[in-house]
């Protein structure tokens, strides 16, 4: 076998072990790892620029090509000394890395813990688990309000969480993996549009939209595809998606959650709470029905499915790969 190969196997080992295993609890997340590189180089770098527009514009655009640097090469530096020492050492270090970047079991875990608080506990407590998962203040919604917050990040992590971790595995390795991961996990704590990060966090918030350009759009076919499967309304899926695709400030959140909303044939979006101030945010999909609690566990079932297909679509990229350079 050559090092294609064994990252081929090692990529399918790492799907499994999201399948099966997840995030394991009291385990150190890579993530967690690059959250604290952010923390600190942010912290250094806000020292070093003066806090001016420019200042901030050049520090933002520092700590992005440093943390995608760091994040990158250390993982592949790791992968080339254990792939030397031996085949089995890359495998399981590469397939290990493959596995903590997919976020499949544990985002349907964590949304699946929405609907258990609902029902169990009431509104306060489904408030609190959606809190968890969601980056928009909690403590005014409704009902409605947490099931739609709880559908819309499976939805939008159906992209962030799996297909497009995969696609970069599939083509470059777990260290592309980790390329990925450190753009996403940028935006996600510096790519405000806040008094804060303003201006530190555009050179994050573009590459985020750059290098999820094409990935959001797979999940949103993968999504289409996979509602048909499931028994869900896939015409539904696939007109709201050409309307509503559009309907965000970023230019690939709206791709899987039209697709979600016309899957499910509910109505998502709409004006948000983030850090204290309102955000105006235009309704995607039709109100065919009122949400329900057993909208979460449908949108998880549409992530899995799409999920499957995607990780298949992954591995025949990957081994094409490999039999175009054998």
């Amino acid at each position: 076998m050559n090092d294609l190969a064994y990252s081929w196997l090692a990529l399918l080992l790492g799907i499994l072990i999201d399948c099966f295993l997840g995030d394991p609890q009291g385990w150190y997340h890579p993530v967690m790892a690059i959250g604290w590189l952010i923390n600190r180089l942010e912290r250094l770098l806000q020292k070093l620029f003066p806090k001016t527009k420019t200042g901030e514009y050049f520090a933002g655009f520092c700590l992005t090509a440093l943390t995608v640097s760091v994040s990158t090469f250390l993982p592949l530096g790791m992968l080339f000394l254990c792939y030397r020492i031996h085949p089995a050492a890359g495998v399981l270090l590469e397939a290990a890395m493959c596995g903590s970047l997919l976020a499949c079991k544990s985002l349907r875990t964590e949304s699946m813990k929405v609907a258990a608080a609902l029902e169990q506990e009431g509104l306060t407590a489904g408030r609190k688990a959606v809190s968890m998962i969601v980056g928009r203040d909690t403590d005014q919604l409704d009902e409605a309000g947490v099931i739609r917050a709880a559908v819309e990040t499976v939805a939008e992590n159906t992209s962030d969480g799996v297909t497009a971790p995969l696609l970069f595995m599939a083509c470059f390795g777990g260290a592309g993996g980790f390329f990925y991961k450190s753009i996403n996990t940028l935006d996600s704590m510096v790519g405000y549009k806040n008094d804060t990060y303003q201006y530190l966090g555009t050179a994050s918030a573009k590459l985020d939209d750059i290098v999820n350009y094409v990935p959001s759009r797979i999940s949103a076919v993968m999504m289409i595809i996979a509602s048909r499967l499931c028994g869900m309304n896939s015409k539904n899926a696939w007109k709201i998606f050409r309307r509503d695709r559009k309907k965000h400030a970023s230019p690939n959140s709206a791709q899987t959650e039209a697709v979600m909303a016309g899957a499910l044939q509910i109505q998502l979006a709409g004006d948000a709470w983030y850090f204290g101030r309102k955000c105006q945010k235009p309704f995607i999909g039709d109100n065919i029905r009122p949400v329900e609690r057993e909208d979460i566990a449908r949108s998880c079932q549409l992530m899995s499915a799409a999920s499957c297909l995607t990780a298949v679509a992954a591995l025949a990229v990957k081994w094409s790969i490999i039999v175009c350079n054998i």
